[in-house]
């Protein structure tokens, strides 16, 4: 069995998905999977993970995350560390590298709700 070392854009998953931009690489690998994340406005879902830990790493831009309901600004170069069973969602324009580890599997994901645009913090 050929091993495969490099994955392309042109060969990822692409899809919207509540706002943001997702692009899956290569998700073959049982260890984690890798995201390129776009967002422009916010993730308009808050969910959770029982299973993965996710960490954003971002990239540019800047935003307000939500985890467990703490507020938690960031830019370019932070780091974001989300352990299983915390809740998530997200406002801002940015450009992120998402790690989630175990790789993700749908079945482990958890809907707790939609976001209303009236939420954005710059709209207050």
């Amino acid at each position: 069995m050929m091993t495969t070392y490099k994955y392309t854009v042109e060969e990822a998953d692409r899809f919207n998905k509540h706002g943001i931009d997702l692009t899956v690489y290569g998700n073959h690998d049982p260890a984690a999977t890798v995201v390129r994340v776009h967002v422009e406005r916010g993730h308009f879902q808050e969910f959770c993970n029982v299973r993965s830990s996710y960490t954003y790493y971002i990239v540019s831009g800047q935003g307000v995350f939500y985890l467990d309901g703490e507020e938690i600004a960031v830019g370019s170069t932070d780091l974001i560390a989300v352990p299983p069973n915390t809740r998530i969602h997200y406002f801002g324009a940015m450009e992120m590298v998402l790690t989630v580890a175990p790789a993700f599997d749908e079945r482990d994901e958890r809907h707790v709700r939609f976001i209303s645009e009236s939420e954005i913090p710059y709209h207050r």
